[in-house]
């Protein structure tokens, strides 16, 4: 969603607006504020359609804003098209004041305009390493690592980040920040591997192998997680790729189907294991799946686990 899509209440007449509304050629965001179309955010089904609403929302609130500002937290997240576990319900932004008088429920208003800043889609948005800093400080941690995790595929230059918590005069959410930086991999290419990798993180698990690479007599596969050394794999098991059309017309869910099954057969021949799989709606009861997944380890690694409790479970929004 781009700023030259937005359309304001100010700038036309209103029953040019009430007529462009009942046409279908624009959509309310908020008061004041309508876009051309929603467009299309990443990810699939209701999560890409409350992305492009997030949007919209972003691109409406720059466009309102007279005083200087720079999209901050999860809505620059989401300008970097970085995944995230919890969609914003608000547009956070940065000002050089709180703007006594000007607050509204769909805007987080942060104090203090960043040194630097880039511009994404027409919009000025922090720069990646500080969007990363901001999401690190105020999310919960799973929330934090998905967006860690995304920044490390954009190329995040850790050592910045490193250093700009380090010079935080603010001790409040600093160590939990470290920590979750440390944890992040580029290994995870959805927000529901960071999940289940989370999941092990939580449970003390040791640290796992991301995209694993399994020889078989097929081929190479590549496994979400795995412990080579406890011959255990995990998974995150879309079910979104076993539908008819859902990447493009001609995409065949049952030959999808098919393909995995093959897959996972020579996995299971060649490490004389199956991968124990996980779906969304493990993610309703997260102690469950922590269980299931320990389940798989021997009892010399189990026996001396302790959560992390700085890793806290919560059961996963709807999606």
């Amino acid at each position: 969603m781009t700023a030259d899509r937005v359309v304001l209440a100010r700038e036309r007449e209103q029953g040019e607006l009430r007529r462009l509304v009942g046409a279908g050629d624009l959509r309310r965001v908020r008061r004041g504020g309508y876009v051309v179309g929603l467009g299309d955010g990443p990810g699939d089904g209701r999560v890409a359609g409350d992305v492009a609403a997030a949007l919209a929302h972003v691109a409406v609130v720059h466009r309102q804003l007279r005083a200087p500002h720079v999209i901050s937290h999860g809505s620059a997240a989401l300008l970097w098209r970085l995944p995230v576990w919890r969609v914003p319900a608000v547009t956070h932004v940065r000002q050089a004041s709180s703007m006594s008088g000007t607050r509204s429920a769909d805007v987080g208003r942060h104090v203090g305009l960043p040194t630097s800043w880039v511009e994404v889609d027409g919009i000025p948005v922090t720069t990646l390493e500080q969007t990363v800093v901001d999401c690190l400080l105020t999310m919960p941690a799973l929330d934090g690592l998905v967006v860690a995790d995304g920044a490390l595929r954009q190329g995040l230059r850790l050592d910045e980040v490193r250093e700009r918590l380090a010079a935080l005069t603010q001790r409040n959410g600093r160590a939990r920040a470290g920590l979750v930086l440390s944890l992040a991999d580029a290994g995870a290419e959805s927000a529901w591997e960071t999940w289940l990798r989370y999941l092990a993180l939580h449970a003390g698990l040791p640290r796992p192998t991301t995209q694993w690479a399994v020889r078989t007599h097929a081929g190479v596969y590549r496994a979400d997680l795995g412990w080579p050394e406890h011959r255990v794999l995990a998974e995150f098991d879309g079910q979104v790729k076993y539908t008819d059309g859902a990447f493009g017309a001609a995409y065949s869910g049952r030959r999808a189907l098919v393909e995995e099954k093959r897959r996972e057969d020579a996995i299971a021949e060649a490490l004389g294991v199956r991968p124990v799989r996980f779906m969304a709606s493990d993610a309703r009861r997260p102690e469950a799946a922590v269980r299931r997944l320990v389940s798989r380890f021997p009892s010399a690694v189990t026996t001396h686990l302790h959560p992390d409790r700085h890793l806290a479970l919560h059961p996963a929004p709807a999606r």
